[in-house]
């Protein structure tokens, strides 16, 4: 079967070419096309299912109208829930998403970013392994727009929206004192990410600030392990430390991992042991007893990563605004403390 183009639709139309590609690139008001032409163009372009070639839209107006989009894990439930959302919030502003996941693996997470840019993808959002600061960098040097996600990098001058790390577990590790609770463990991954260091910093500071010791009851664990190893190794470090009264688990897995210790370990919560996990999952909600949570506000940093992104695509990128966009994550109390 003959492949549609852009003339065909015209002689069907009985116009010239340049007014079906005007139609088609959403410019018939300004170029005076009536209401009446329009539909019929675009109701023969239905018709037909045409679809333009995008490499020769691109080669003509210089955009793609995709955005490319590097997330860790597309089957974590935060990263999947802030993808779709920004999938949907982009679409209604007329552009495609291209996502893939990174798995924190430097080496991929270039490579991918090769791809997109071979793409020729008009933006980025990306959620950056701490090996990828060279190639955002460039990106920022060649006045791409970019915005990061979930993390940022101090030393570069990047729009970025990220939850209030510090905040939110300031605000867990709070709960948990005003309930009476005394030996706080921490359990995160051991990660050269800004914001499972801050999150570490919060626990410690809060502590502190409240006489109390941190050192003896944090545990962090190495980064993608088996599920397996990370049971086994939150068993271990419960069972050794019988005196912990509560624990804060830093990501939502590694909460998930953790109940599933707790109950190999036969403790009851809260009578035995409280639990607060940073971000939320199904499985928290459903649990018996319902786990307290530090709930990130998924949709607003979806959107504000859209809005900080849009406005380098009309405006042009800056390198001289910096805007970091911290929101504010949300205390959600259940049974488990």
């Amino acid at each position: 079967m003959k492949k549609i183009s852009i003339r065909d639709i015209a002689k069907k139309a009985g116009v010239v070419p340049s007014t079906v590609s005007f139609v088609l690139n959403g410019k018939d008001k300004e170029m005076r096309i009536s209401q009446v032409l329009t539909d019929k163009i675009k109701a023969i372009i239905e018709e037909t299912g045409y679809y333009p070639n995008h490499t020769a839209v691109s080669l003509r107006t210089g955009k793609t109208k995709i955005l490319g989009m590097l997330v860790e894990d597309i089957a974590n439930v935060f990263f999947s829930t802030l993808a779709r959302t920004i999938e949907d919030e982009a679409y209604a502003i007329g552009y495609k998403i291209v996502y893939c996941s990174t798995e924190n693996n430097d080496e991929k997470g270039i490579e991918l970013l090769k791809m997109l840019c071979r793409q020729q993808v008009d933006g980025f959002m990306i959620t950056p392994s701490a090996g990828m600061v060279k190639e955002i960098q460039q990106l920022r040097e060649q006045k791409m727009p970019l915005v990061l996600m979930d993390r940022y990098f101090p030393g570069l001058d990047i729009p970025y929206t990220l939850v209030d790390n510090q905040d939110g577990v300031q605000q867990g590790i709070e709960h948990l004192l005003q309930k009476g609770y005394k030996n706080i463990a921490f359990v995160t991954v051991d990660l050269d990410q800004v914001q499972m260091k801050e999150r570490e910093r919060a626990y410690k500071q809060v502590l502190q600030a409240n006489q109390l010791s941190a050192d003896n009851n944090l545990l962090k664990i190495p980064y993608k392990l088996k599920p397996e190893q990370y049971i086994d190794a939150i068993t271990l470090f419960l069972k050794e430390r019988t005196s912990i009264d509560a624990v804060f688990f830093a990501t939502n897995y590694l909460g998930v991992y953790g109940l599933q210790s707790i109950r190999c370990l036969k403790l009851s919560i809260p009578a035995d042991i409280a639990v607060v996990c940073f971000d939320d999952h199904d499985m928290f909600r459903f649990y018996t007893p319902s786990i307290t949570v530090i709930s990130q506000p998924i949709e607003t940093i979806a959107k504000t990563a859209i809005r900080l992104l849009v406005e380098q695509l009309e405006k042009g990128v800056s390198t001289s605004n910096k805007k970091g966009v911290f929101v504010k994550g949300q205390l959600v109390l259940r049974n488990s403390t």
